[in-house]
């Protein structure tokens, strides 16, 4: 194999990288465009796969830009600054595409419409890495540090957190450690050592457009689409009864209980469910929150929703809240999903008893191969 070999990239795989092939063998490599010609320093190889870095872009991509981030390329979080914005939200509906119909053998034919926004300074929720008096995040595919000044896609109120922590880190002792940090743009809410850190903002839970949420409770991470993913995840739904399934701190439930005569909402972790609790009480129409993993309330669940929202983590339903759905067969359900390989896969098992009726993609993580998909589905 000749050195640095010239390889013309096929397309994007989900998790950012590119694909190209090269004697037979895949390469697959990072911070390429479909189309692009590079020459490819492999770095691993393990049977007919290698792994490879670009070593010069002979022929770029018209999407091709200036990354905007000076660590990008370094840092781990962003993997997609090197195009267009519009690029990159055509580029994540074909991985959606393929994902799906490699791993559920979905070939859905419908248009898959995109939600997104801003693409800069929309995090509410970074997590920080300080080692050796310096705060970052963790390079690309490595434990190292890539520390930093600034992060252009955290927002204004967690860009200037990052200033302020900068300046205390030379005072502070050089052992590791990580920090959290989540605002509201009112305030900014601190997990971690509180002695060190209580400068930068509070470790109480906060108020964010009108819910309580604390310092280990879920809440999604884009200030700017937050309300259209719930109006995405609703569409057009009303009735009776509604169950809103790893429901965290009730950002569904509540929407759900302005349309509903009666919602539940089921969550697991102590912190997300106290959270729902306190907003369900203050609300002026008030959900029932009750905390217990989804797979054991719905086994022992036989009520008649006409509609249910699933926001699963990122392991998706899995075969037993699945095999409960198909039991229940509520007329309509909505799942919310960040991982395309396990929503193809509950997608496929819940295909005997329910047919897709729209799939959205809505852009949560831009600049990044992250992708958050709301499927509604239609009892067959």
């Amino acid at each position: 194999m000749s050195e640095d070999p010239d390889i013309e990239i096929e397309k994007l795989v989900y998790g950012g990288d590119g694909l190209a092939r090269l004697g037979g063998r895949v390469v697959m490599l990072p911070f390429v465009l479909p189309g692009e010609r590079v020459r490819a320093r492999v770095t691993r190889a393990r049977g007919s796969y290698l792994r490879a870095e670009p070593a010069a872009v002979t022929q770029a991509s018209p999407h091709r830009e200036t990354p905007l981030c000076r660590y990008f390329g370094r840092c781990g979080g962003c993997h997609y600054q090197h195009m267009s914005y519009g690029e990159e939200l055509e580029q994540k509906r074909l991985v959606l595409r393929e994902v799906l119909r490699r791993i559920g053998k979905i070939n859905y034919e419908g248009d898959i419409p995109i939600v997104s926004g801003e693409p800069w300074g929309y995090r509410n929720r970074i997590q920080l890495h300080i080692a050796d008096r310096r705060a970052g995040y963790f390079q690309a595919e490595s434990r190292k540090l890539c520390a930093i000044e600034s992060c252009p896609v955290a927002s204004p109120a967690l860009h200037d957190a990052i200033g302020k922590l900068n300046s205390l880190l030379p005072g502070l002792p050089r052992r590791e450690l990580d920090l959290e940090l989540f605002t509201s743009e009112a305030e900014v809410q601190v997990n971690g050592p509180r002695r060190l850190f209580e400068s930068l903002g509070t470790p109480e839970p906060i108020d964010y457009d009108g819910l309580r949420v604390s310092r280990h409770s879920f809440f999604q991470v884009n200030r700017f689409l937050i309300p259209r993913l719930v109006e995405c995840v609703l569409d057009d739904a009303g009735g009776a009864e509604a169950l809103d399934l790893y429901a965290g701190v009730g950002l569904f439930a509540r929407a759900l209980a302005a349309r509903f005569s009666t919602v539940t909402a089921v969550e697991s972790g102590g912190s997300s469910h106290h959270d729902s609790a306190a907003n369900a009480a203050r609300s002026n129409r008030p959900w029932n929150p009750v905390q217990s993993n989804t797979e054991d309330f719905l086994s022992g669940w036989s009520g008649a929703a006409g509609f249910i929202v699933a926001d699963p983590p990122r392991a998706g339903l899995g075969p037993a809240v699945v095999r409960d759905l198909l039991r229940l067969r509520a007329p309509r359900v909505a799942i919310v999903s960040c991982d395309p390989s396990t929503l193809a896969r509950d997608l496929a098992g819940l295909s005997t008893a329910y047919a897709i009726r729209k799939i959205t993609l809505v852009d949560l993580f831009p600049r990044t191969a992250h992708l958050e998909t709301v499927v509604q589905l239609q009892a067959l």
